[in-house]
């Protein structure tokens, strides 16, 4: 990983971190933009080490800007295991699927396995206030609408970058 892949996905979690703290709740929901950016930080240098060290890094911002009661460590299981899973996801969908699709099916993905790796985490670890299955229909699905909406936008703005969409068509950050 070099220096500009580091500096590329730092400053995608870094506007993750303040959009998820500045962008206020809709109807009980918020939804995660540093989980978005998280995503197109992993899609745009799909390596392991990347992967990696985005979900625990995003996992950390996470938990220190969690409104969730006792949250932090939900947040933090929940985004490493989410990283693993869109890691897969890309590297199944690498050049098959139009980049504008593919990163809408990973953030409408990833956020559904997000937010359940969340909810069960937090049951196991703090409790949950409503039952899971309620708080997925009426939480994690909206939100994994939301994010999908929001991510495809934020997607089509990076890819009009000329280099970024060389990274992204090519699926190989080290260009």
């Amino acid at each position: 990983m070099n220096t500009k892949d580091m500096i590329t996905t730092s400053l995608l979690l870094a506007m993750g971190l303040v959009l998820h703290t500045i962008v206020p709740g809709v109807l009980g929901m918020k939804f995660d933009l540093l989980l978005t950016f998280m995503f197109l930080a992993i899609l745009i240098n799909p390596s392991f080490k990347n992967m990696f060290l985005s979900g625990v890094t995003a996992g950390v911002l996470s938990a220190l800007t969690t409104t969730f009661p006792a949250g932090q460590l939900p947040n933090i299981i929940d985004k490493i295991f989410t990283a693993f899973f869109v890691f897969l996801l890309i590297k199944f969908m690498k050049e098959k699927i139009n980049p504008i699709i593919r990163i809408s099916i990973i953030s409408f993905l990833g956020t559904i396995f997000s937010g359940v790796i969340f909810l069960t985490s937090a049951l196991f670890l703090v409790g949950l206030p409503a039952p899971i299955e309620i708080l997925i229909i009426s939480v994690v699905l909206p939100t994994s609408f939301m994010n999908t909406f929001i991510s495809s936008i934020i997607f089509k703005s990076l890819y009009r970058i000329g280099p970024i969409r060389k990274i992204i068509s090519s699926g190989n950050a080290s260009s």
